[in-house]
Formats: C-alpha cells, structure tokens, sequence
C-alpha cells in the first residue's frame, strides 16, 4: 500500500513536540486520522504527514499492525544508534544493513555515502521489519 493511501496512524512512542497549534503530548499507542496531508487527532493539528515528527513519532496502523510496526521500527533504529556506548556493536550492524539487498529498498537512493531510512521504513510490512531486527539484533 502506497504510503500516500495510509489513513490511520498510531505513536509508536509519546509524541512530545511543537505543532502549529500549540504542544503536542499523545502517550504510545494514540490513534491520528491522516486527513489532506496532515496528522490530526480529533480536531487539533499534529503535523504534516511528510514531516520530521511523523517520522518520529508516528506509524501507519491501516493494517492494523501499528503497535508491532512501531516496537519494530523502535527497536531497529535503538540498535542502530551511533551514540550508544557500544558503537563498535552498532557499527557491525551497520555494515549488515548496508550488505542486505532487502534492506537497500528502504535507503533513500539521493544519498550515496549515508543511510537515510525512506519514508517507507517507517511503515514498511512487519515482515521487512522482523528481518531487519533480526538481521541487528534487535529485542522487541
């Protein structure tokens, strides 16, 4: 499913930011209606669908699937984090991402010498995410 025909998005984790409309502050798990190209809960403004924030903060829950999608996704980028202590550990699980063809269809292609996660990582199938937390280690 193209993600311009997702609808239904959950937080993946609290959603603390600066809208347009004011502070956001949505606990795991709080469902967002995707009307006209922007997140909104109920009648408030979250944030454009394309932003930062969604990114952050946000999965597709269309399928149903969103509380999984978001542990995964969740999960994947806390192994992949160049700031944790251990960033040999992280950098190996790099090098497996970079190596995995399954992998490459979620690097944005603009970007050569940096891993950029797509748009679409962030609501990828939950079979995609499984093997790439299994491919990092990855605990859910």
């Amino acid at each position: 499913m193209s993600r311009l025909m997702y609808k239904r998005y959950i937080t993946r984790r609290r959603a603390r930011f600066q809208s347009l409309n004011g502070v956001v502050n949505l606990p795991w798990g709080t469902a967002a209606e995707k009307r006209d190209g922007f997140l909104w809960r109920g009648d408030k403004l979250l944030c454009a669908a394309s932003a930062q924030n969604t990114k952050d903060f946000f999965v597709q829950d269309d399928d149903g699937q969103g509380e999984t999608r978001g542990r995964l996704v969740t999960a994947i980028l806390a192994c992949l984090d160049p700031q944790e202590a251990r960033q040999g550990a992280s950098n190996a699980r790099w090098e497996k991402i970079w190596a995995d063809r399954r992998c490459r269809a979620y690097k944005r292609p603009d970007l050569e010498e940096h891993w950029i996660w797509t748009e679409d990582f962030y609501n990828a199938p939950i079979g995609d995410l499984q093997h790439i937390a299994d491919l990092v280690g990855a605990k859910i």
